[in-house]
Formats: C-alpha cells, structure tokens, sequence
C-alpha cells in the first residue's frame, strides 16, 4: 500500500511555493502560473495559515467584486486545512479528498510543513496500485492452468 511517503520521495519537484497572507491574489496567481501548481501556501510570520488555489480564485473571484490586484490573499483564502502525514495511505488520502472536496493535501510532520500532495499525485498513484494488482492477478491466472 502506498503512503504519502512514497508520493514525495518520488516528486520531482519539492519546492513548497507559498505566498504571504498580504500579498495580492494577482501575486498568487503570478507564483501558480510560472510554477504550473494549482495551489500555493499561504504563511504569516513564517507560519503556515492557509491555502489559496485555482478553486479559491473561480469561487472567491471577480464574480464575487474582488479584483485580483486588489484583493489581499488572506482574505480568499481556505484557512481550513486537512492535513496529512507521510504514513497516510493513497487511500486515505482519496477519501479525505472526496469527503472535504479538496485537491491538495499539506504533510505535516511534527507540526512542520513537509510537502504537499495533490490529486494528481495520489490519483496516478493508486492508478499504479491497481494496475500491478491486475498484472499480479493475470500472472496468477496464467501460472494456474486457469482458460477462459
């Protein structure tokens, strides 16, 4: 079973990108476009507070009369987070996911920031999963004698 462990020791990238909670949601966005995440971290005196993505930008947008170069993160933002931990399973992180309705997790280790996994990550994860899984049943099957 594949942990949240497993998902950063195999990210290519693991730069954590976070904005502070004063800066602009033009900034944000300028952060999340050169990077190409969905999602940065949102710190107050060096502490994370929340998270601001592309969601937060569609819902808490200019529909609702906030101009981006205008409009402070922290007042956008998801101050609520689910967070998980590197012993958290793809699993369980699928769940969280569906239950919250989110597509980022931050993993916290001792109360620090150690990562962020997103949907993508767990997805193609358990993707892998399943796909040995066959891989082992097929070969099972061949192995047994077992036609059909």
């Amino acid at each position: 079973m594949t942990t949240v462990r497993k998902l950063l020791e195999d990210k290519k990238f693991t730069t954590n990108f976070s904005v502070a909670s004063t800066d602009t949601v033009l900034q944000a966005l300028k952060v999340m476009i050169e990077a190409h995440i969905g999602a940065v971290l949102v710190t107050e005196g060096g502490k994370i507070i929340g998270i601001y993505t592309e969601r937060d930008y569609l819902y808490k947008g200019e529909i609702d009369g906030h101009m981006a170069k205008d409009t402070r993160i922290k007042d956008v933002m998801s101050g609520k987070m689910i967070t998980v931990t590197k012993e958290t399973t793809t699993e369980q992180c699928i769940g969280l996911m569906k239950q919250h309705n989110i597509r980022h997790l931050p993993v916290v280790e001792n109360d620090q920031l150690v990562g962020l996994v997103s949907m993508r990550d767990v997805l193609f994860a358990a993707l892998e999963n399943k796909e040995s899984e066959i891989r082992g049943l097929e070969n099972y099957i061949m192995g047994s004698g077992f036609q059909s």
